[in-house]
């Protein structure tokens, strides 16, 4: 239903625009602040063709002292041939713009003849094929787990999600299977979707509505392999260090599970890493042609320098007869521009030649257009996320926070609001506040950004006014603070990791490091006055108090007061109302019988069932995968977040000594036993969760169906402090002729035979089931993990009964 609502919002959109979402021409460069504003003489006169000058790299050949014209520059070639698989690389040369629609790389072969560009073109791949570097290694960390060969073990499924949730659709195209969850549209939105084109025109509305176009993927699965692809994710900056495409602060497994989603139409094995088995003559044919063909302008690779420098920049003429972009001669790279493009360079060009000093708001929003900030954040009434991508910007939990709390905040004013340290911190990627949020704020290279937190104070925040000069003598003030705390802000906020039951928003417990003074005392005097259409109310409405009780209802003072109390950190204590909450205590202790408690855990997925024991040994279903994923000893769970936290992180086991159930479905049939395991995949039909039964004891048994088999799953803890599963087979008609299953009871890299009836792995897990069981059970390695696999008989209903020790 969503998703329906979505495309009639967008195609709606499309019929009062009166073109598609893909309106730019494929041939031509695609730069994405011109698509979406320079086309639409939406920005200043000769910014347009600026920014494509500076995009398309033209300053690598045309010097200019114009610190905004400088050349974007293409990846570094450095390790190419380990990245890019070699037939994608003899067909991009050969015609860039139809092997990657939109690619801003010039055709600097196109005026050879057939003969001697066919050589040509053999002679570069073999140059760059030679060019091998081996991947970076990554270090696992407890946040960042690094299984073996993980770029070989991404999940499609969680690839597609991420990839729709995390920022990606910002910049590229969406999967029209692909269904948001149960986003709110704003009231502003809904009433932009029902207005008649003359309204939309008429109230100057069309950028607001008008959908914005995608930047191109090339054919991902014909030009990378997944390991390159992984590690493309993982680091853009590496091989791009223009910094166009940030970085989404991937862990290991997640770029895995990006990149098997956008490799999906791949073929398995079809892609290899590759070789270099060209002969030296002719790899040293290619890097002389790399240099001649001033490909080494801007490509790095091999430590070659530039060595060829054209006309400058300010001395081009618009209107000559040959140029790059318009009949362009050989030796000359050729430009694809379409005629808005070409018009744009030549209104830019022939203001060249009058000296300007572009007004540091100018400079600001240029840079902003080049590294398409404007894709997620809007600033000056310009940008943000098109009308057309919003639906995919979601909340954890689709908490209702509104636009607010689910779109990517403006940068008007940002400046103004934003120490310059703490704006540096969030460039860097270290400045998270907003966890409810799924999309990332992205790392962007260092280098390039790093004059923006200056550029913003800069033209947002000409006045500086001290915190002394806003709050005058304010320390004394902080325990009225508190006070002013518990009136409201308390019920939204949480203050130095604590909060109310139910509090989703932003941690006020470091707000004094991260505002200016000015703009905190502003934003709570008059909210709506610095954020347009915030869901903060305003305790001060007139400017005046409703609370009359606190420093006689000065508005001044208790605004300072606030900030005091914050500023003091932890020298204050906590509201009392906070303090009250973290008295009751929500910890889960079975002692006398199980606790059952559907939850969201790390380990078990967001369709969890934690079942806790009296003997201190627990155990956690998980209902989406449809298997037992995770068990532990010592203290149960928290039930708090559970309970009262509509967005709440996942619960994690109290106690320690966690132990991890082998991946995938617990049986499997295959056809023969070097058949790979498969994977869960929920909600097909293979495998399905039934939900569960409680006997007496208050023992939970899991039931769920694979392939028409009927299977009861049930874990009890013992006073050993060991788990006993009771595996109950039942066999239909459907499935006693279907060949052979298997339980799964152990895997690992290494497996030990500790006697007949018992295996362990190097984790110190031991999983033992009965001698007749044991005896039929058959040992393998795939893929350098060891698997116990144990054939379970098809012609009656079969237990197996199996022991966990750890």
């Amino acid at each position: 239903m969503n998703q329906r609502r979505t495309c009639l919002v967008t195609g709606l959109l499309c019929l009062i625009m009166g073109h598609s979402l893909l309106a730019a021409p494929d041939a031509a460069p695609f730069v994405s602040g011109y698509d979406r504003f320079g086309r639409h003489a939406e920005l200043p006169k000769g910014t347009a063709g600026r920014l494509l000058i500076s995009e398309l790299s033209c300053a690598a050949c045309h010097p200019t002292s114009q610190s905004t014209l400088q050349p974007k520059g293409g990846p570094r070639l450095d390790g190419v041939g380990n990245r890019l698989q070699r037939k994608w690389v003899t067909e991009f040369l050969s015609a860039p713009q139809v092997t990657k629609a939109g690619t801003t790389m010039p055709d600097v072969l196109h005026g050879l003849p057939a003969n001697e560009k066919e050589s040509t073109i053999q002679a570069l791949t073999a140059f760059l094929m030679s060019q091998q570097k081996p991947f970076p290694t990554i270090k696992a960390t407890g946040a960042n787990p690094v299984p073996y060969e993980f770029w070989n073990k991404g999940n499609l499924a969680r690839g597609r999600e991420l990839y729709h949730k995390i920022g990606c659709i910002a910049c590229h195209e969406t999967d029209v299977d692909y269904e948001p969850g149960e986003t709110k549209i704003s009231p502003n939105d809904k009433l932009l979707a029902q207005l008649d084109p003359e309204d939309i025109k008429e109230l100057g509305l069309a950028a607001a509505v008008r959908p914005v176009n995608s930047v191109p993927h090339p054919d991902l699965p014909a030009k990378y392999t997944p390991q390159a692809l992984t590690f493309f994710l993982l680091n853009p900056e590496q091989t791009r260090p223009a910094g166009r495409m940030p970085q989404l602060k991937l862990a290991a497994v997640e770029a895995a599970d990006i990149a098997a989603y956008l490799l999906r139409d791949q073929q398995p094995g079809s892609a290899t890493a590759a070789t270099s088995s060209d002969s030296a003559e002719l790899i040293a044919a290619g890097k002389k042609r790399f240099i001649e063909l001033r490909c080494v302008n801007c490509h790095q690779v091999d430590q070659l320098k530039p060595t060829f420098s054209a006309r400058p920049l300010i001395q081009l003429q618009a209107t000559a007869a040959a140029s790059c972009f318009h009949n362009p001669q050989q030796k000359m790279p050729a430009y694809p521009l379409d005629e808005l493009q070409q018009t744009a360079i030549k209104e830019s060009l022939a203001a060249l030649k009058q000296k300007q000093n572009p007004a540091a708001a100018n400079q600001l929003a240029f840079q902003l257009l080049q590294f398409n900030c404007y894709a997620c954040h809007e600033r000056d009434k310009q940008g943000g996320v098109g009308f057309n991508r919003k639906p995919y910007f979601e909340t954890a939990g689709h908490v209702d926070l509104g636009d607010e709390g689910r779109i990517p905040p403006t940068l008007t004013g940002i400046g103004f609001k934003l120490q310059k340290g703490w704006l540096s911190k969030v460039l860097k990627g270290k400045g998270d506040i907003r966890p409810h949020m799924h999309a990332r704020m992205p790392i962007f290279s260092g280098k390039q950004i790093a004059a923006l937190p200056n550029q913003f104070e800069k033209v947002d925040r000409p006045q500086k006014r001290s915190e002394a000069d806003v709050f005058p003598q304010h320390a004394q003030l902080a325990p009225a603070g508190r006070s002013m705390l518990e009136t409201g802000c308390i019920q939204c906020h949480p203050i130095r990791g604590e909060s109310m039951p139910g509090v989703v928003g932003t941690d006020l417990g470091e707000v004094t490091s991260r505002v200016h003074s000015q703009w905190f005392h502003d934003f709570l005097l008059d909210p709506a006055s610095l954020k347009e259409r915030t869901r903060m109310p305003t305790f001060f409405p007139d400017g005046k108090s409703q609370n009359k009780d606190v420093l006689n209802g000065d508005v001044e003072q208790q605004i300072a007061a606030i900030w005091a109390y914050l500023k003091a950190g932890d020298k204050q204590p906590l509201p009392e109302k906070i303090l009250a909450a973290k008295s009751k205590n929500y910890e889960l202790v079975p002692d006398k019988k199980p606790i059952i408690l559907r939850t969201f855990m790390q380990d078990a997925g967001t369709h969890a069932i934690a079942v806790g024991f009296p003997q201190k040994v627990h155990v956690a279903f998980d209902a989406e995968q449809v298997r037992p994923a995770v068990a532990w000893k010592g203290r149960f769970l928290d039930a708090q977040g559970t309970w009262f936290i509509r967005f709440a992180p996942p619960a994690d086991p109290l106690g320690d000594a966690l132990m991890q159930f082998p991946a995938g479905p617990p049986v499997a049939l295959l056809k023969q036993t070097e058949e790979a395991w498969p994977e869960s995949k929920p909600g097909t039909s293979a495998l399905q969760f039934r939900g569960y039964r409680i006997d007496k004891q208050g023992v939970p048994t899991f039931l769920y169906r694979y392939q028409g088999i009927n299977i009861e799953d049930r874990l009890e803890a013992t006073d050993k402090q060991t788990l006993k599963r009771r595996l109950t087979i039942k066999a239909g008609s459907q499935a006693k002729s279907a060949g052979t299953l298997w339980f799964r009871g152990l895997t690992g890299k290494n497996l030990k035979t500790v006697d007949p009836t018992t295996r362990q792995n190097e984790d110190g897990l031991r999983v033992s089931v009965a001698e007749a069981f044991a005896k039929a059970g058959e040992e393998r390695t795939r893929d350098k993990l060891s698997e116990w696999l144990i054939p379970v008989p098809l012609t009656e209903d079969t237990t197996i009964e199996v022991t966990y020790q750890w």
